[in-house]
């Protein structure tokens, strides 16, 4: 007996559910990725100072804002060629466009350890930080820095396994770092005493494993999106392609940081308590952020898929459903967070 083909629910299933489904585990996955970036904040502004919050929220959380959000948007690359390439079933250019994305990670990993490292401190006094947090936020950006390979191979690997319709893993990837992330800030930092380096070096650790659970995900799956080390190279083709998509959704993340990096540099001229206040909002203002990129992620899959399969006009239904959930989302939240914005604050700090 012939076994039956299953079913792929984006391309065949009812619109507003699987976007829901899809959309679900992407938000729960942002949210832990938010708790995850956070609870650096929470522990050094509760725990050490807020000279040490200034320094993890400042200028230093900006900056890797910067180079993420950049990359982020080029992962979004890999995940719209690869999304069209399994829509179509298209196992041989699907293979090549997954290995090209991975091995373009690793490298772009490998140049911004070795840039960060070397700019950080000159990109921090550009930015005029105050004198007495440079120190601290340069020694958090040069451990971030060390750990990016790592990022930036779980962020590939996330989308990857987004493209394919697969958004539960990646959430329970980044619900067993974030925990482990903030056990090891609460260890390095209130056991140990370790101040901003515990918090730098607890990220460091979580996106390491992060990084080997997706990787290990991708090279044991038995489904047509397989990764296999020895085929991990850069394909000419395939990374124009990635670049092609990819790079204006970078530029376009690059420009929301770059607004923000310059409002820093305003900010930063107010002193640290003002510089502890605005980092802080930074990671209440990401909740609506982390809401509305999941649709951003969520609708990238759905339109890739079913126009590699052919499906146009479900393409475009799908866009028009998920922009009216995106709206009502976005209304419910300003109401909730505007009502909230008190209690939410005294979260990170009691100064």
């Amino acid at each position: 007996m012939e076994k039956k083909e299953k079913v792929n629910q984006i391309t065949e299933g009812v619109i507003w559910k699987q976007l829901l489904l899809f959309f679900f585990p992407i938000v729960f996955g942002t949210f832990f990725q938010q708790i995850y970036n956070t609870a650096d904040t929470i522990v050094v502004g509760r725990f050490v100072g807020k000279q040490a919050l200034a320094a993890v929220g400042g200028s230093a959380s900006q900056i890797a804002n910067l180079i993420v959000g950049f990359f982020v948007g080029l992962s979004s690359g890999a995940a719209v060629v690869i999304s069209q390439f399994y829509g179509a079933k298209d196992k041989k250019n699907l293979s090549k466009a997954l290995h090209t994305a991975f091995a373009f990670s690793i490298a772009a990993g490998i140049v911004l350890t070795v840039v960060g490292i070397f700019l950080t401190r000159p990109a921090l006094l550009l930015m005029k930080t105050p004198a007495d947090v440079v120190e601290d936020s340069a020694v958090y950006l040069h451990i971030y820095f060390g750990g990016m390979v790592f990022n930036l191979v779980y962020n590939m690997g996330a989308a990857i396994l987004r493209a394919v319709g697969d958004s539960k893993r990646p959430l329970y990837v980044l619900i067993i770092t974030c925990v482990l992330n903030i056990i090891l800030d609460l260890l390095f930092v209130v056991a140990f005493g370790m101040g901003v380096t515990g918090v730098a070096v607890a990220t460091v650790t979580s996106q390491v494993i992060s990084a080997l659970i997706v990787t290990v995900m991708l090279l044991k799956t038995r489904e047509i999106y397989v990764l296999k080390i020895n085929q991990i190279r850069l394909d000419r083709r395939m990374l124009f392609s990635v670049l092609r998509i990819g790079i204006p959704a970078g530029l376009e993340s690059v420009m929301y940081n770059i607004s923000n990096i310059v409002i820093q540099v305003f900010v930063n001229n107010l002193g640290t308590d003002t510089v502890a206040a605005w980092g802080t909002l930074g990671k209440i203002d990401a909740i609506f952020w982390m809401v509305i990129n999941a649709f951003a992620i969520s609708i990238t899959t759905f339109v890739g898929q079913n126009f590699g399969a052919g499906k146009y006009h479900r393409m475009r239904k799908s866009v028009s459903v998920c922009m009216i959930m995106s709206m009502v989302s976005s209304a419910v939240l300003i109401i909730l967070m505007y009502s909230f914005a008190p209690w939410i604050y005294r979260l990170f700090t009691t100064d």
